[in-house]
């Protein structure tokens, strides 16, 4: 029997297991609810597992098990990562995803000029956009799911 998942699709669930709901994971990677929803779905099926225990009050949580398969998903996207960094290192090429963070009270002014040109001069590069306040950028920094972050020195 051969499985049939995507990257995308752990993408997303690592996004809802760091998040805790469907719905601030969306926001996260920049997708609809529903595509979350999906993914979900789809891995469920894949692996003949539920991923998530579900509770419409506190969102959604992970058993130990859960937490086991989340993990190594992320593995999976790490070595991804790494591979297509050699690839674009071997070719010469810059390619790969650059997770840029911007403040909320500049992303709509700053981040689409950015985006276009950024996107003009690397074609290979998959430029993913997140908005968010001071906290949550530094955070996302510290963490490893920002590459930059555009912020302003509040002192």
């Amino acid at each position: 029997m051969t499985l049939r998942f995507t990257l995308r699709q752990l993408e997303y669930l690592v996004a809802v297991a760091d998040c805790g709901s469907i719905a601030l994971a969306a926001e996260r990677v920049n997708v609809s609810s529903p595509s979350i929803s999906a993914a979900i779905s789809q891995l469920e099926a894949c692996f003949g597992l539920q991923l998530f225990i579900r509770r419409h009050a506190q969102g959604l949580s992970l058993t130990e098990g859960d937490r086991q398969f989340t993990q190594m998903a992320r593995e999976v996207l790490a070595q991804s990562s790494r591979l297509t960094d050699l690839a674009a290192q071997i070719t010469g090429r810059v390619a790969g995803p650059l997770s840029v963070g911007c403040l909320l009270t500049f992303a709509q002014v700053v981040l689409p000029q950015l985006r276009r040109s950024f996107q003009t001069e690397y074609p290979e590069v998959d430029f993913l956009q997140h908005e968010g306040d001071q906290a949550e950028l530094f955070e996302s920094l510290r963490m490893a799911r920002l590459d930059l972050a555009l912020s302003y020195d509040l002192d």
